[in-house]
């Protein structure tokens, strides 16, 4: 069929079935053209033409884009012979487009035609593409993170007269949860755990602050309470938001005379000690370190420990952990785990807690078990 011949039967099927609005499609910024039943080009806007030549009616669909045979899934066909309004993507000379194709019909209902439309989206596929490959990275640059916070935890090991055990869960790859063993001198052992208000990366990194600070203090500062006064002070120096802050419960004990002061900065998962004949709740009173305060001081406290002893430290992780109703699990749960009197507490509340939330978590948890053994 001859160019000059096909360009009249398009015209006058334009004009026939009212199908088309030529003055529409030709001022259109995407690119159109009409597919017959055979493949064949029958109509192009100004717009591809411009693009990709004037020569393309009369020509096969896939000739344009310098294929040699048909694409394997072609949308045109489908929709002839369907009757749908299918769409897809495809990749033309270096560039993304999103193409759609609607059947045409004439005025006894049939289909004769598919007309397509081509939407350059080549600007948003690469920023997606780029976007992509940067979450590739910073998935990357999160899972060292996530392996640098869990390489700094302490050992699972025995301080000379102490046993340390703990379970920790972050919620997301990073955890806004630290806690932490370590000698004071020669005769004390200091441990504590903190809580950064929120989680992931900004909360991860705040652990990263409290670790270290908290090791430089213990050289200097042997009392919990003005430990913790100090590290309110070297934290306001940051000058980070008023939204930022944490909790911190910090214990020292002494390995001669067994006694353990502690002192706590708004940590309200209050560690509980137990043994073989009672359970306490380790209650003392301090604001959290944020910047609500200039300066602070935090109230001291002390008891004496015996061989068997335990303390249970965590977060509220665990006590806010919820069932399916909004229940907390709440210090009762952790109560109840203790007075079971398994041999493995942290296990026995690791899988209550499982059970107690169906298996969710919404936030990062941990639980961090002192035991004395000599």
């Amino acid at each position: 069929m001859l160019r000059k011949e096909i360009l009249n039967l398009v015209e006058s099927k334009v004009e026939e079935y009212s199908m088309l609005n030529y003055h529409v499609l030709e001022s259109m910024a995407d690119w159109v053209r009409v597919v017959n039943k055979e493949g064949i080009i029958i109509y192009a806007n100004k717009t591809m033409k411009e693009a990709v030549g004037d020569n393309i009616i009369g020509t096969k669909c896939y000739q344009v884009h310098g294929k040699e045979k048909p694409c394997r899934f072609c949308i045109a066909e489908r929709s002839m012979a369907t009757g749908e309004i299918v769409q897809k993507e495809e990749k033309i000379n270096g560039r993304y487009f999103s193409v759609k194709s609607s059947p045409v019909l004439n005025c006894n209902g049939e289909i004769f035609a598919a007309v397509e439309v081509f939407r350059d989206v080549t600007r948003e596929r690469k920023l997606e593409l780029e976007l992509i490959e940067k979450n590739k990275k910073m998935s990357k640059d999160l899972l060292f993170a996530k392996k640098i916070q869990e390489k700094i935890l302490p050992s699972k090991d025995t301080l000379e007269k102490l046993k340390v055990d703990y379970l920790y869960k972050p919620s997301e790859m990073l955890s806004g949860d630290m806690f932490d063993v370590f000698h004071v001198d020669e005769e004390n052992i200091g441990i504590y755990i903190s809580d950064v208000a929120g989680h992931g990366i900004a909360a991860s990194m705040m652990t990263m602050f409290i670790r270290q600070t908290m090791r430089a203090i213990k050289d200097d500062i042997l009392s919990p309470s003005i430990a913790l006064s100090e590290l309110h002070r070297r934290f306001s120096t940051l000058n980070l938001e008023v939204d930022k802050y944490f909790t911190i419960f910090y214990g020292v004990f002494n390995k001669e005379t067994y006694q353990f002061k502690y002192a706590n900065a708004g940590h309200n998962c209050i560690p509980i000690k137990y043994g073989n004949d009672d359970v306490e709740l380790l209650k003392v009173k301090g604001y959290p370190i944020s910047l609500i305060f200039n300066e602070i001081s935090y109230e001291e406290k002390k008891i004496q420990l015996k061989k068997e002893d335990k303390i249970l430290f965590y977060t509220d992780g665990i006590t806010e952990a919820k069932d399916k109703s909004g229940k907390d699990f709440g210090v009762e749960g952790v109560m109840e785990a203790i007075y079971s009197k398994n041999n493995n507490i942290l296990k026995e509340i690791e899988e209550n807690i499982i059970n107690h939330s169906w298996g969710e978590q919404e936030d990062d948890f941990a639980l961090v078990l002192m035991e004395v053994i000599e």
